[in-house]
């Protein structure tokens, strides 16, 4: 045991120095004098007369602290570690390894998950995200595949402990899906999955191939954030056309199976818009409207247009970009980015959820190009 022992104290020297470099690349010191600086200002006679303003002080104030709390935090599990390790070691304390391992297996997730942290720099990084889902031309194939790719992200946001949601689902003619809208909710949630947007390439032997051959499919994941209500965006009544229909889909008993689901088509760009969870009409309404805000400020920013009703129309290419990503279960298996060369070979872990890898390198590439 205490070869164990020492094993966990090697791996946990070799974390000194990533721990040293976060407090630069996080800038402690400067948020901490933000952190002072915001929390002066909650103190004025006048800071709730704007509650717009004093909101957003207020998030930007807690954002900061979470950071600083989250750097300090593994400071002092990295210290305790170390003298706990140093404390078995002497003692020759078998009953510590377990507790030793978990801690120095934490303080490396967490000593990663911080560096990602560094490399989250957009200015809606830190919002919700919003996955749709669409599968390509082929049928029931593709529709499978389509609903594959929602199992995965499910499953990643779960693995991570965000909030996931589905907003809206339109069954595939015999398996899969048509159309699916999923959020996932929580802090650096769109900073993670922006990577994620774009098409997805499946070659495998079809499940719905009597003849038992080969096929590809594509299904495509856009992803944008959830923006706050924003004044900039106008949207017109005449221009909406709202239609109430039956709720279906993965929800199961989740779902109310009565026509209170809502689907939203903006007349003037051909955005489809759709929410079939929340328990009535009107609240499902109320999400499939600030759906539409966001997707419309998302294309308005992308395209740099000063206004919405500059939208001419919504594009194949914004719905299906560049092939980002070929998952192959035959003749061999390996899940590969082409936009970074990350590849996995094991499949099954990445339709399981585990795609963080394929995330950090995307967010690495980025970082590399700024």
């Amino acid at each position: 045991m205490i070869i164990a022992l020492e094993e966990a104290k090697r791996r946990l020297a070799s974390l000194e120095e990533s721990v040293r470099q976060l407090r630069d690349a996080l800038h402690i010191e400067a948020l901490t004098e933000e952190a002072m600086e915001l929390e002066a200002k909650t103190y004025a006679p006048d800071f709730w007369g704007d509650q717009e303003t004093s909101g957003k002080i207020l998030q930007t104030l807690k954002q900061t602290k979470e950071t600083i709390e989250n750097y300090e935090n593994l400071v002092a599990r990295y210290e305790d570690t170390s003298l706990l390790i140093e404390m078995a070691i002497e003692e020759n304390d078998e009953s510590s390894v377990d507790e030793v391992r978990r801690e120095v297996e934490f303080i490396e997730k967490e000593c990663e998950r911080l560096r990602l942290g560094t490399l989250l720099t957009g200015e809606y990084d830190r919002n919700n995200a919003i996955l749709s889902f669409h599968p390509g031309a082929g049928g029931t194939e593709a529709q499978d595949w389509a609903s594959m790719l929602y199992r995965m992200y499910c499953r990643w946001g779960e693995a991570h402990g965000y909030n996931v949601k589905l907003i809206d689902w339109l069954d595939g003619d015999e398996a899969g899906l048509k159309s699916a809208t999923l959020m996932i909710e929580g802090p650096w949630a769109y900073g993670y999955l922006k990577s994620e947007n774009g098409v997805h390439r499946l070659v495998r032997i079809s499940p719905f191939d009597a003849s038992g051959r080969r096929q590809t499919s594509f299904a495509s994941v856009e992803v944008m954030p959830e923006f706050e209500d924003d004044n900039t965006i106008e949207i017109r009544p005449e221009d909406l056309e709202i239609t109430a229909h039956r709720s279906s889909g993965a929800g199961g008993q989740h779902i109310n199976k009565t026509d209170s689901a809502i689907r939203i088509v903006h007349l003037p760009t051909g955005i489809v818009v759709g929410c079939q969870t929340e328990r009535s009409q009107l609240q499902n309404k109320e999400t499939a409207m600030k759906m539409l805000r966001s997707k419309l400020m998302e294309i308005k920013m992308r395209e740099h247009l000063d206004k919405v009703s500059d939208i001419q129309g919504v594009k194949n290419n914004i719905e299906w970009g560049s092939q980002i990503r070929s998952y192959v279960f035959m003749p061999y298996t390996l899940a590969k980015d082409t936009r970074t060369g990350y590849e996995n070979g094991n499949i099954q872990a990445v339709m399981d959820g585990d795609i963080d890898g394929f995330i950090n390198a995307y967010l690495t590439m980025n970082a590399k190009k700024q």
